[in-house]
């Protein structure tokens, strides 16, 4: 299960992940940011109390980053050592800013 809170302050979207960011979970997260990204200049992903993730969140995510490359930064914030293994493993810790 994912629970998505989203808090919009002028041009900076938030949104705190919790639970599960996988197959099941992850057309959630992806339906959420189409619909949001509009006019977005900063993307901030709490990921403090994000479990897990799998290869389609991280093909969300990804998708998420191409976007915001033309349009201004994205940030993933408060990754545990699970995540940010599997970011590592897989070479997005690269690709995506990881603070």
């Amino acid at each position: 299960m994912l629970t998505i809170n989203k808090k919009t302050e002028n041009q900076k979207l938030i949104l705190k992940l919790e639970g599960r960011l996988d197959t099941v979970t992850s057309p959630d997260l992806e339906n959420e940011l189409s619909g949001s990204l509009d006019g977005i200049t900063e993307l901030l992903i709490d990921f403090e109390k994000l479990e897990y993730i799998s290869s389609a969140g991280l093909r969300v995510l990804l998708s998420a980053q191409k976007v915001m490359n033309k349009q201004g930064v994205m940030k993933v914030t408060n990754v545990n050592e699970t995540v940010m293994e599997i970011f590592e493993v897989t070479g997005f810790s690269d690709i995506l800013t990881i603070e």
